[in-house]
């Protein structure tokens, strides 16, 4: 989770190679086969304003790969196509006042092709871990839903309970006012 502050952008980087000869976070043998570097990245806000932000996602030489505007959640994925650094950013810009949440979380994968050499058990090992991931985001996004919703009902409430306040006044206001009125018609007016 990170805070963008109002008229800010942050920007994070990512280092993707194409062709790694590295299964990375495995200790399963990688036999030479070609692989591929995939980079996913999924955001969502979580408090501040209109619940949006801006986002984009560039490769090495500048190349804008993903652009998002004004959107409160979303999902990119890319597959290298040149080495180096790629830089995905979230601004704030359009917002002078607000600071907005960001929950947001990016996942580097690397594919090997399914060629008749992968083990059927390396394959369920891999589908099990996107499976898992999966599973963690969708958590992470409950979780931050769950919270968006919670802020909003606690609101109303507030809402609610100020204008009760508010009619009782008015209220207590309007009878105090008839009473007297209404007394007014029972007095009995001396002429001297």
């Amino acid at each position: 989770m990170i805070e963008v502050p109002a008229s800010k952008k942050e920007c994070f980087f990512e280092d993707l190679h194409i062709n790694d000869k590295v299964w990375r976070g495995s200790a399963l043998p990688v036999i030479s086969r070609k692989l591929v570097s995939q980079m996913t990245v999924t955001y969502q806000v979580g408090g501040g304003g209109h619940l949006d932000i801006d986002f984009w996602l560039t490769d090495p030489s500048g190349h804008a790969l993903a652009k998002h505007l004004k959107q409160s959640t979303g999902s990119i994925s890319i597959t290298a196509k040149k080495d180096g650094r790629h830089e995905y950013c979230f601004s704030n810009q359009m917002s002078s006042v607000v600071d907005k949440i960001v929950s947001f979380n990016v996942h580097g994968v690397i594919y090997v092709d399914d060629d008749d050499t992968v083990a059927p058990i390396e394959r369920e090992i891999r589908a099990l871990a996107q499976g898992l991931t999966s599973v963690k985001d969708e958590q992470e996004y409950i979780v931050i839903r769950e919270r968006r919703h919670r802020n909003t009902a606690e609101s109303t409430n507030s809402r609610v309970k100020w204008w009760s306040v508010l009619q009782a006044i008015m209220l207590f206001c309007v009878v105090a006012w008839q009473v007297y009125y209404l007394k007014s018609f029972f007095e009995v007016k001396r002429a001297f």
